[in-house]
């Protein structure tokens, strides 16, 4: 019994060691960057963003025009309607370095940008 006590209080310790250790690490892990993005004049500003690899990703959209805008794209798998003059954050997942696409679906002719993983 007095054994058995003894192996779950180190096992406890153990265990706890473990996430006093690796905690801060983990949570800085796991903390996302903040990226923002404008829309003005059916155009994003800056129409290129750079995020770093393996690190998810909460983009603020910031919608400067009087109607609305879609953000969208394909390469990321999101679409988010922004209503004028309103702002909007889209979560993305950690990704491969790379060059991924993204438009306003309303005004696709002007409103185009890429988000730049390194």
């Amino acid at each position: 019994m007095v054994g058995t006590k003894l192996s779950q209080q180190a096992t406890r310790l153990l265990f706890a060691a473990t996430l006093l250790l690796a905690g801060p690490s983990v949570v800085a892990a796991q903390e996302p960057t903040t990226l923002q993005v404008s829309i003005s004049n059916h155009r994003f500003q800056p129409a290129e963003i750079v995020a770093p690899a393996n690190t998810a990703i909460r983009l603020r959209i910031k919608n400067l025009d009087a109607t609305p805008a879609e953000f969208e794209s394909v390469s990321l798998r999101v679409e988010k309607i922004i209503a004028a003059k309103s702002e909007g954050v889209v979560n993305l997942r950690p990704l491969q370095p790379g060059r991924y696409k993204f438009f306003d679906d309303f005004h696709r002719d002007t409103a185009q940008g890429t988000l730049v993983v390194q």
